[in-house]
């Protein structure tokens, strides 16, 4: 038996100065989630978010890497509840995501990948109303039926045509996602991977229409990194060549890359 039911792993990387906002986010849970920080980058800003916050400091020996610190962030989180998010430092969670998440899981022991809608804020907490969210929730539009939410077919209708999943609006449920949970070498899309494997594996896809958490769009996020270097764009045209033929793949990657403006629209800000 698991100690508590859901725990938060944030994965802290640098010294970040939206940390602070999130840890804070998850202190006003209406529903207490065990909550660890997990970083292969100590140091003094963390250490202190830490004692502020009263969330343990779990340190990974090694080089920061994406796939490493989120994987060792998992882990952790596993070894102390059945249900782990992995909490993004520059992002936000409403008060009621705990709630709505354990409500889901009491319903569907079976879930396997818990999601919600969420919102999309710049650097200093503003709402950005842009069309990205907007086409992702009609790729997510099959999940809304929960009775059908195990078939592979409707799993993979949230991912097949663009990932309508927000990475960071996701809890796995360690009993069906089990460690280590991304395996792919990918650096961008690397969540996006890891879904559509797991959308093919035992495990209800439950997806909440309702915005539980907001994602920050900011210039010193790794999406922005990724496009800068163009290493998003050649990591989703793989994908997409992975699930479709070569005209279809061009048309995806056609439309796809105008979400890129979202992020890059924010530049000097």
């Amino acid at each position: 038996m698991k100690k508590y039911k859901h725990c938060f792993a944030v994965a802290a990387y640098g010294e970040s100065r939206y940390l602070p906002y999130l840890l804070n986010s998850l202190k006003a849970q209406s529903i207490e989630s065990k909550v660890i920080i997990c970083t292969s980058t100590p140091n003094k800003f963390i250490t202190a978010c830490s004692a502020k916050f009263g969330y343990p400091v779990y340190v990974r020996n090694g080089k920061h890497g994406l796939k490493d610190d989120w994987n060792f962030a998992y882990e952790e989180g596993s070894k102390l509840a059945p249900l782990v998010t992995i909490a993004h430092q520059d992002d936000l969670y409403f008060p009621d995501y705990t709630k709505a998440l354990l409500n889901a899981y009491s319903r569907f022991p079976d879930m396997s990948v818990f999601c919600c809608h969420y919102d999309t804020i710049d650097g200093d907490g503003n709402t950005i109303n842009g069309t990205s969210e907007k086409v992702k929730q009609f790729l997510r539009f099959k999940l809304r039926n929960h009775g059908r939410s195990d078939r592979t077919e409707v799993k993979m209708s949230a991912l097949k045509y663009g990932n309508g999943i927000g990475c960071p609006t996701c809890t796995y449920n360690v009993n069906y996602c089990p460690a280590p949970l991304f395996r792919n070498d990918y650096k961008f899309v690397i969540d996006w991977a890891t879904l559509i494997r797991l959308a093919k594996e035992p495990g209800r896809f439950i997806c909440l229409e309702k915005s539980l958490m907001a994602y920050r769009v900011h210039e010193g996020a790794e999406t922005m990194r990724n496009i800068e270097n163009n290493n998003r764009e050649r990591e989703e045209s793989e994908l997409f060549g992975q699930m479709h033929s070569e005209p279809v793949r061009w048309l995806l990657m056609h439309f796809y890359k105008k979400a890129y403006g979202a992020y890059e629209n924010k530049k000097g800000n």
